[in-house]
């Protein structure tokens, strides 16, 4: 069953500039897809609409985002927001310290949405946020809660962040370059607790990136995108071994060098 299903969309400006041409992909509930492609490919414009991110002067000229059987794209901004933005689908961002309020405790934050999503009183709040915080790796989770982002590193922080997009318990998580800006060891590490936790809670993952590494790492399916449009989809296995657009050969290509830097 589709967790996600995008169908024929497409995204243009104000200007007339199509940004988005007849997309189509779906993202299988449990399973984890890959969207791929060089930047400004649109592959994380094509998710941030099913959230109603999309940025300011982009119009949606056709298509359809279907979720729980609800597409999106009819569906008024504060049902969105209360009901599908956070509690049914988690997004997790490139850069965690823009994402997260720099103000408040990263405790309180997780609370809130604990609060908002989920009902939960402010002390069940904030010791649920204490247990999502040593979920991800961050212990002990008292002491945690109660600093704020910038006495994080790069990697907790992101951790905070993926504790933050499950704490409402998605049914999907859309991960947007979520180790760009992290070390090698630390991507890893990364990568590995958003596959465990994926596996652990059952959750669907969308995980945008222009890195054939990162897709290998934790997609099964694949889907490859080049100005605004799918150049190809498949097994990730497949697109590995006998890739067929020109753009995913780009993409393996420059795998390949890195893998042999």
């Amino acid at each position: 069953m589709n967790a996600l299903q995008v169908r024929h969309l497409s995204v243009a400006f104000a200007n007339g500039v199509r940004v988005l041409d007849d997309v189509s992909w779906d993202l299988r509930e449990g399973e984890a897809l890959g969207l791929l492609g060089a930047s400004g490919s649109g592959k994380s414009l094509s998710a941030l609409a099913t959230l109603g991110l999309l940025p300011p002067g982009a119009t949606i000229l056709s298509g359809s985002i279907e979720f729980e059987g609800r597409d999106l794209l009819k569906m008024d901004a504060e049902t969105l927001r209360t009901h599908v933005r956070g509690a049914g689908i988690g997004l997790v961002f490139q850069e965690p310290f823009t994402a997260l309020n720099p103000l408040m405790r990263v405790g309180e934050q997780i609370a809130e949405s604990l609060r908002l999503h989920r009902g939960l009183s402010v002390p069940d709040a904030a010791k649920e946020a204490e247990g999502w915080l040593e979920r991800v790796g961050l212990s002990p989770g008292d002491s945690r809660a109660r600093q704020y982002p910038h006495q994080y590193s790069g990697g907790m922080r992101q951790r905070a962040l993926i504790a933050l997009a499950l704490a409402a318990q998605p049914r999907v998580l859309i991960a947007d370059e979520p180790t760009t800006a992290l070390d090698a060891t630390v991507q890893a590490q990364v990568l590995g607790l958003i596959d465990r936790l994926r596996k652990e809670l059952g959750f669907g993952l969308l995980i945008i990136s222009h890195d054939l590494g990162v897709i290998r790492r934790l997609a099964s399916q694949a889907v490859v995108m080049e100005h605004g449009k799918v150049v190809e989809q498949g097994p990730v296995d497949a697109l590995l071994e006998a890739p067929q657009s020109a753009a995913a050969k780009r993409l393996m290509a420059a795998h390949r060098a890195l893998a042999g830097a």
